[in-house]
């Protein structure tokens, strides 16, 4: 299997050399990955300069932009083959509920839908984990999965581990995306010279965080693999609209 390993937390992260360590026995692995921290990257492709790639002593393609630069180049022309499936990860922090709105993680496992398997993006839930490992562990357990028993193409696996050893874990949970609530507020200060700043809040508490969700399945030491899908159309409204445009 040709795998794509990429991230948002850059080339030199530990979560994606455990995931890499991990896989690069038993799967044909390239990796491609921003050549520093782009968490919150979202689905940003940089389009007004050009992107230039390195390569490091041990193989890992480093390139000057975001997750979504990352993947959309390796596969439409920095790679020989297109790769069977993307893995993005592993990320230091969670990506739970709204989270995957602006995670760089989720974006790079986005832009590889559509290669013959399932794309991944794969978190801890501890902003410094100690259990890599455990991670790296699901992704081995899922893709053996995924050997015998195949998964829509166009789907995104969402998937988030507690920062515990993997003999600990309680297994692994299908999951919804749970809710917060809405953002802390800016936090604003004043820089050296006078002028106002401002730090982007933390994310909201859970909201909608119980039995079903990512966030309950973490909580009680589960991970939590979510489907998700890129079509964002909102059919249920769809009749509702059109009677609402009536007469234009």
């Amino acid at each position: 299997m040709r795998i794509l390993l990429s991230n948002d937390d850059g080339y030199l992260a530990p979560g994606l050399r455990a995931l890499y360590e991990a896989l690069k026995g038993s799967e044909e692995i390239t990796v491609v990955a921003p050549d520093r921290d782009h968490s919150g990257a979202s689905n940003s492709l940089t389009l007004q300069r050009p992107l230039s790639v390195r390569k490091s002593a041990d193989g890992f393609h480093y390139v000057d932009g975001t997750p979504t630069d990352c993947v959309h180049l390796a596969i439409t022309g920095l790679m020989d083959k297109e790769p069977d499936m993307v893995i993005a990860g592993i990320n230091s922090g969670a990506n739970l509920g709204d989270d995957v709105i602006y995670s760089g993680t989720v974006a790079a496992a986005t832009e590889g839908r559509f290669l013959g398997l399932p794309a991944m993006a794969i978190s801890m839930t501890s902003h410094e984990p100690q259990f890599y490992e455990t991670a790296a562990q699901v992704v081995v357990d899922l893709l053996s999965r995924l050997k015998t028993h195949s998964l829509p193409t166009d789907t995104i696996l969402n998937i988030n581990v507690p920062d515990i050893p993997y003999e600990d874990l309680q297994g692994i949970q299908a999951t919804r995306l749970g809710k917060r609530h809405k953002s802390e507020p800016v936090i604003r200060q004043q820089s050296p010279h006078g002028q106002d700043i401002y730090w982007v809040g933390p994310s909201g508490q859970e909201q909608d965080a119980g039995p079903g969700t990512d966030f309950h399945a973490i909580k009680n030491h589960f991970a939590s693999v979510t489907p998700l899908e890129i079509d964002l159309t909102r059919y249920k409204a769809l009749e509702k609209v059109a009677q609402w445009l009536e007469g234009y």
